[in-house]
């Protein structure tokens, strides 16, 4: 049977199956097919698919008088990149926005109008670099973030977010195009690394302590800096294959959008939350699922604990290497409090600390002593976890901390029992595939 002598139904099914780029051929056959290839309808399918838009929109967010002139509209916009490599950097955006708007709009906010083409090119001739074209989609897309009028930076909402320890702070945002040119100029002037023109600063933290990204435009690969200047690989070098031969389709994956794809995942599957601390919200780089966050409940008590890599304070020149980790210790009692010996406590109060602590399976310190930070944290029944971050070096990539807590029913001016330990379960000290 020949196309045409379809049904309307089927002939539509027909269409929304071979795509866009198909259809359009279709239309010039036949007047009926011509017509068919022209419905609304199988357009907004089109448009949902390659744009995940539900209304005719333009690349600006203007209306369209309809679905398949939006679609013509953004394909002429983005003529000069791979239409594989626009979808896939919109999936990446619409992805961090989704979880944005539903878990941190405060930091949604903060995200900026996509750069033009001009904007981009008066940035490449600035700075004498050529952007990648994933990374170049992505500025298309979303600027960087808007700096706060008054402090510079956009504080605790940084949309790839941070940690604490004691007084270091850490909460990464996306630069804009022109804070790229002007943090760029300063940073490798400062480091005296001006003949790496290549190199250009896209993301940093601006709080008690400076980390910084830098891209390389020319392999394509992300990086971040350690205290004595070693640049790290931010993402694995097997994936980055940056060229910028528009001819390179799906083979097109700098370290940039991969970077961002992966916070994107980690964000969706709940291995990264946002956290409020002393009500300042943020999003916290400490892992909330297993295996890099582990999980135990001793007598009711739960201790949950994970670390993040911290780079920027990480010592590789010296011998052995010294990598250093943040580490945060989540702690929390059942709402039916701690069960001890057939008996029910609504509260119970830390005393003491032991860490034994590993590179590559060997112990390398083991830590006894009283309270965590300074602070003997109470638990009642029902309430809010109690939350502490601390740090510890290692001299491998690999290692792990484990330990226990132990704790005293009642509290300590008080207590209505015997002291009791509580199992913090071994959690990984490990350099990580990706650096954020």
């Amino acid at each position: 049977m020949a196309l045409e002598d379809a049904g309307d139904l089927v002939l539509h099914i027909i269409l929304s199956k071979i795509g866009p780029e198909s259809t359009a051929r279709v239309a010039c056959v036949s007047k009926r097919l011509k017509g068919s290839a022209s419905e609304e309808s199988l357009w907004s399918i089109f448009c949902s698919i390659d744009l995940n838009i539900s209304t005719p929109l333009d690349p600006n967010g203007d209306p369209a008088p309809s679905f398949k002139t939006a679609y013509q509209l953004w394909r002429e916009s983005f003529r000069m990149y791979p239409w594989s490599l626009v979808k896939r950097v919109r999936r990446c955006w619409d992805n961090l926005k989704l979880w944005l708007s539903l878990n941190f709009p405060e930091s949604k906010a903060t995200l900026r109008k996509g750069a033009t083409e001009d904007d981009l090119e008066e940035f490449e001739a600035a700075l004498g670099v050529k952007l990648p074209l994933p990374t170049r989609l992505l500025y298309r897309f979303v600027d960087g973030q808007e700096p706060s009028s008054s402090s510079g930076f956009v504080g605790s909402l940084g949309v790839i977010g941070g940690y604490s320890i004691y007084s270091h702070a850490v909460n990464v945002y996306l630069l804009p195009l022109k804070e790229v040119i002007n943090v760029t100029n300063d940073t490798l002037r400062k480091l005296g690394n001006a003949s790496r023109l290549n190199l250009v600063v896209v993301a940093l933290s601006a709080l008690t302590s400076l980390k910084l990204f830098f891209l390389d435009c020319t392999s394509g690969q992300l990086y971040t800096g350690t205290s004595t200047g070693q640049m790290l690989p931010c993402v694995p070098e097997s994936l980055v294959r940056s060229v910028h031969d528009i001819n390179g389709g799906d083979e097109q994956q700098d370290a940039m959008l991969l970077w961002l794809e992966e916070h994107g995942r980690r964000l969706q599957s709940g291995t990264l939350k946002v956290r409020e601390e002393g009500n300042v919200k943020g999003i916290s780089l400490f892992p909330e699922l297993p295996p890099s966050c582990s999980v135990a409940v001793t007598n009711g008590v739960q201790v949950r604990a994970s670390a993040v890599f911290a780079p920027e304070i990480s010592n590789l020149r010296q011998r052995p290497p010294d990598y250093w980790y943040a580490y945060s210790i989540r702690m929390s009692l059942a709402p039916e409090g701690c069960f001890l010996n057939g008996t029910h406590h609504s509260s119970c109060q830390l005393y003491w600390r032991h860490w034994v602590i590993r590179a590559d399976g060997a112990v390398i310190d083991n830590v006894n002593g009283e309270a965590v930070i300074g602070q003997y944290p109470l638990l009642k029944s029902g309430e809010e976890e109690f939350v502490y971050q601390s740090c510890s070096g290692s001299p491998t990539t690999s290692g792990s901390i484990e330990g226990s807590f132990t704790f005293v029913p009642g509290s300590l001016k008080v207590p209505k029992g015997s002291e009791f330990e509580v199992k913090v379960a071994e959690f990984p000290l490990k350099l990580p595939d990706y650096i954020f």
